[in-house]
């Protein structure tokens, strides 16, 4: 195993296309097709499930056990839930997040005729009319709306535009990175996740080191939704590991650099002997890292197990401040998981028992008593 340099010119360029394409849950098709040309751009053969996850494969010495490293595609969004007499919509959230970041964010609205732009506002929107009402007005879902820019002041006018209820909503991403290193944008969650796996494949490939194992990049499309990588595996995979958002806030050990090892999530703890590989790998190749474990959080990982997976799951993260909401995440985090999934995907599998999904006593492993 060795450190294979990161092409940062890279990882960057991908994630400012990824970012720049609208892909809200339940609308991915541009985001998919996108990623599947990176792949074919890497020379790596892929497969795409009917409604569009990405199983990637890059060829290893032996072809069972496999294992997995996977990011998700989709982020956060809304849709059209109604219409107001005033000319604007009603909305719900696509995914978890709270409508105090969705004020005042720039929108597109994918009607089945044409695509709208708009305004995501409080309902007392105006300091002018209202004074100090629009402070005191509550926050949620139910107090925002959204304004589209069109001559559009009554019901009938939207329906004269071709808005109808259940249109997709995306968010703008007001993306923007300095010389500091620190990257501000919605849906780092998980575009940032995505080129890191994009940037480790790229270094592997070239790199032409033969990998031990099979490993599959998986891209997924729901995961923002709960479902995530509940469709895209097969029985050989034993090991996956999920790259996402760790949370940098007050009571949290994530950190916006370095690489962040969750040892649990709302679901329960991650296994124990690939979350211990991890940072034996982080130890040996002297990659920044720290543990941490989050409570109001779940990622595909869940996903696999929840539909029946036998595998064992892991999660690395890059910190992310005031994440599902406008982002921020710095470099240093995105270089240090490169450098980590590519010394993973050179090591040897945890456990050669693991081949099998059921089996004898003997090879099955111990933890420390």
């Amino acid at each position: 195993m060795r450190q294979l340099p990161v092409d940062q010119d890279y990882v960057l360029d991908i994630l400012t296309e990824l970012l720049q394409i609208a892909s809200p849950s339940g609308y991915t098709d541009s985001v998919v097709h996108f990623a599947c040309d990176q792949l074919e751009q890497l020379g790596i053969d892929y497969e795409i499930t009917r409604r569009g996850a990405i199983r990637a494969n890059l060829k290893g010495a032996q072809g069972s056990p496999d294992r997995a490293i996977v990011a998700h595609l989709d982020t956060l969004g809304a849709m059209v839930k109604g219409f107001k007499s005033n000319g604007r919509l009603e909305i719900v959230p696509i995914g978890h997040w709270n409508a105090r970041f969705a004020e005042g964010a720039r929108v597109t609205i994918f009607s089945d005729m044409r695509v709208l732009r708009g305004t995501i506002l409080p309902l007392k929107a105006s300091g002018h009319t209202f004074g100090p009402e629009i402070d005191n007005q509550p926050s949620g879902w139910d107090h925002v709306e959204v304004r589209i820019d069109e001559r559009c002041f009554s019901l009938e006018d939207l329906l004269r535009l071709g808005v109808r209820v259940g249109d997709f909503i995306a968010i703008d991403t007001n993306y923007e990175i300095d010389q500091s290193g620190f990257i501000n944008s919605r849906h780092l969650d998980d575009k940032a996740g995505c080129a890191v796996l994009f940037g480790a494949a790229k270094a592997i490939v070239e790199s032409g080191i033969q990998l031990p194992m099979d490993c599959h990049l998986l891209f997924t499309i729901s995961e923002e939704v709960g479902s995530g990588a509940s469709a895209v595996l097969h029985q050989d995979v034993a090991e996956m590991v999920t790259v996402d958002n760790g949370t940098t806030a007050p009571g949290q050990n994530s950190s916006e650099f370095g690489v962040t090892v969750a040892m649990a999530d709302m679901t329960g703890p991650f296994d124990f002997h690939l979350t211990r590989r991890l940072i034996q790998l982080c130890q040996e190749f002297e990659i920044d890292y720290q543990r941490d474990i989050f409570r109001y959080y779940r990622s595909d990982s869940a996903a696999a197990v929840e539909a029946g997976n036998d595998l064992r799951t892991a999660l690395v993260t890059f910190g992310v401040d005031a994440s599902h909401g406008y982002e921020r995440i710095h470099w240093d985090a995105l270089e240090s998981l490169v450098q980590l999934l590519t010394v993973y995907m050179q090591s040897p599998p945890l456990f050669g028992r693991d081949r099998v999904d059921m089996g004898p006593r003997p090879g099955f492993p111990t933890q420390p008593a």
